[in-house]
């Protein structure tokens, strides 16, 4: 295989919704590049991408494939990404290392939800994109809908290059409106017999090819004039239009396929070929360092491993983009992340299951090698000398969790090794072991993200799971101050122990004034700071510890044991267990043995002072709340208001953005439980959302009630 230059490189990256027929272009593009002698269907699970047991299993895409074709002296690198939102890891990586976009659209289902959702992260990203009409031969197949509802959608943008003379299970022709041509199809497809338009289309294709004319001339100022002067373009001059308003993002041209029948794949790759940037025209990487990387040959040799896989037979492979310069088997590099060296061994092009060795990979392509010893996905890799280090891939937040652990107890470690590897190819697939909650969490895009984790490990690694109900992490605090005192006096012969603690506590906010006085039944108490002791929580808040001790009625040195002892109980909350925070102590008093006096006296006498004060200072459970947008269409805006109200959440804003009612809300996490199933479920899968932590907030006192009985509950049982 030859080594290709930047000038001759184009990425590009396969989106769509699930069903829109991703892997089957895909097919067809490798067939007619001559990567594949036949094409394979994913019915028969013989497709070049989605060959993971599991995607066999489900038939759809769970990871993304790097591909790549030879088309016209050119290399066309392509991914094809996962339609459904809950595997959006593909889409996101492949938009970080790929140029322009095909956003697929199943003709017979129109701009489906995911379409916009995918479109969104084109726009975020400033990629172009090129809209392939597919899935013409569907007898539910509706092309006109389709624009319509893409031009609702994405707005005057969107201009057809190409439309099917005919739809539904005869399709087998359509009309190029930039080469003012038909192209019309055998029933095997394949090549197609390319004729004149012919005279009851002739009207349509030239007010189609006037629109096209226009919006490829409003893109460049002499093609306007031109235009202007001639009142038509030629072809090389539309191209030239067509390409620039492609990358300025200011046209989006419409493409027609029957993937499944190879008909209009060579001709979309020929305008790939012709039209597409290269990955010299795009705008230029930058390093962490805000530095400008050009994708040259004659740079410094850098790669960006954007990709970790675990394959049978061949363990991990990273895949990588060359951000500069070339990189040669055998080729040794530096790890910017990990500062470690490692070795290219071998060099791959790849095309799904199908590797191909190759002994150079130049700036601006995208290979793969095996069996980095320390490199993994967002590194950055480079020759001795070259310092880049390339901004990691950031991916969106969890949007489901649950509690996993094995049917057998004997699997933990296994299990956790398993979780690990597959964080490591899907970053989004997030695992904390949480102390407090004493459970294993996963957190992931959805319901059927977390379902897909579980039968990979009970199939593939043969590890029985099962999910349990997350709990929540509450906290408890307190709403007013109280005092306590206690004394902690054992005698089994010998020396004892004897500790007594007298304090106060109170509700801790930032910037209070540091505390002189307080009564309680009459009785002032003064306070004599002596020393204070800020304690930031690892759970969130603080612990605020003052030393008011006058006479020396506690020596100083058993102060940091009642410190230590009113920990113990923050970290084992009085209410229910939670961790407690945002709180003041004041220690003004105590006693103490001359013999009989120790630390563990007085940790013992300062855990229990604590918990007695705190049971009278107003104690409250605070609950983790988050910030949730949802976007959902607005026949859908009432059932969707409805069951969030009835998730204690707190309507904040509504407004409008691209047909969607975009609602703002405030809702507890324990509401959350599986809201990624029921807002699909009640929006038939047309509505997305996402979520991120906000605040903790005083639960409810009917929550509050239900909480303390479970708790009770729950120590009777042990």
């Amino acid at each position: 295989m030859k080594v290709y230059q930047a000038s001759q490189i184009k990425n590009i990256a396969l989106l769509g919704s699930s069903g829109s027929g991703k892997t089957t272009l895909a097919e067809a593009m490798l067939f007619e590049g001559g990567v594949i002698s036949r094409r394979g269907d994913i019915e028969n699970r013989s497709t070049v991408s989605d060959y993971h047991k599991v995607e066999h299993e489900y038939g759809y895409s769970v990871f993304s494939s790097v591909m790549y074709a030879e088309w016209l002296d050119k290399k066309l690198n392509f991914i094809d990404c996962p339609g459904s939102d809950d595997f959006i890891t593909g889409a996101i990586t492949s938009l970080n290392v790929t140029d322009t976009a095909l956003m697929l659209l199943n003709s017979s289902q129109g701009v489906e939800v995911g379409t916009q959702n995918l479109f969104r992260y084109t726009e975020q990203y400033n990629k172009p994109v090129i809209f392939i009409a597919n899935q013409l031969d569907n007898e539910k197949a509706n092309f006109e809908q389709t624009i319509d509802q893409a031009r609702d959608s994405f707005g005057s943008k969107v201009v057809i290059v190409q439309y099917p003379v005919n739809v539904g299970a005869d399709f087998n022709a359509l009309v190029d409106v930039l080469k003012m041509k038909m192209y019309k199809w055998g029933p095997d497809g394949g090549k197609p017999e390319i004729l004149d338009i012919p005279a009851e289309e002739k009207e349509k294709a030239d007010e189609l090819h006037n629109i096209l004319v226009e919006a490829a001339a409003e893109n460049d100022e002499s093609l306007m004039e031109l235009f202007f002067d001639k009142g038509t373009l030629d072809e090389d001059q539309m191209r030239s239009g067509i390409h620039k308003g492609l990358v300025a993002r200011d046209l989006f041209p419409v493409f027609c396929v029957a993937a499944g029948k190879d008909m209009g794949v060579r001709r979309l790759m020929e305008f790939l070929g012709n039209i597409v940037p290269f990955v010299s025209e795009m705008p230029k990487p930058i390093t962490k360092d805000a530095e400008e990387v050009t994708c040259s040959a004659d740079g410094p040799a850098s790669i960006f491993v954007f990709k970790t896989s675990i394959e049978p037979h061949l363990g991990e492979v990273s895949f990588f983009k060359v951000m500069s310069g070339k990189v040669s088997e055998g080729m040794d590099l530096m790890n910017m992340t990990k500062d470690s060296k490692e070795r290219l061994s071998q060099l791959y092009c790849i095309a799904g299951n199908n590797r191909t060795k190759i002994s150079e990979l130049v700036a601006g392509d995208i290979g793969a090698t095996v069996k980095l010893k320390e490199t993994k996905t967002n590194d950055t890799l480079n020759e001795k000398g070259c310092t880049y280090a390339f901004e990691p891939i950031h991916y969106p937040d969890h949007k489901f969790r649950a509690a996993v652990k094995p049917v057998n107890e004997h699997d933990d470690e296994k299990l956790g090794e398993a979780l690990h590897r597959m964080h490591e190819e899907d970053p989004t697939l997030v695992v904390e072991y949480s102390k407090e909650l004493k459970q294993i969490l996963v957190f992931g895009q959805g319901e059927f993200h977390l379902n897909t984790m579980k039968w990979r490990i009970e199939h593939n690694d043969k590890i029985n799971l099962e999910f349990l109900r997350p709990k929540i992490p509450y906290r408890e605090t307190i709403t007013k101050a109280a005092r306590a005192d206690y004394r902690h006096k054992k005698q089994s012969g010998g020396s004892g122990q004897f500790g007594e603690v007298h304090m106060i506590i109170e509700p801790y906010t930032e910037g209070m004034p540091t505390p002189t006085s307080y009564r309680f039944n009459g009785q002032e108490f003064k306070m004599n700071v002596r020393g204070t002791e800020e304690v930031i929580l690892p759970w969130g808040g603080k612990l605020m510890f003052y030393n008011c001790i006058v006479g020396g009625a506690i020596d100083a040195r058993f102060l940091p044991a009642v410190l230590k002892g009113i920990m113990e109980k923050m970290e084992e909350g009085p209410l229910t267990g939670s961790y407690a925070r945002d709180i003041r102590v004041c220690v003004y008093d105590g006693k103490m043995h001359a013999v009989d006096s120790n630390e563990i006296s007085f940790k013992l006498a300062g855990r229990h002072a604590f918990s007695d004060a705190f049971k009278n200072a107003g104690p409250k459970i605070l609950e983790p709340v988050y910030d949730v947008e949802v976007k959902v269409p607005s026949d859908r805006m009432g059932d969707v208001m409805s069951d969030l109200q009835g998730r204690r959440a707190l309507i904040e804003g509504m407004s409008s953005e691209k047909g969607f009612e975009v609602i703002n809300a405030k809702v507890p996490l324990k509401e959350l439980d599986k809201y990624s199933t029921s807002l699909s479920s009640i929006t038939g899968g047309r509505a997305m959302f996402t979520l991120k932590y906000a605040q903790y907030d005083i639960v409810p006192h009917d929550v509050q009630g239900l909480l303390l009985n479970d708790y009770q509950k729950e120590l009777e049982e042990v």
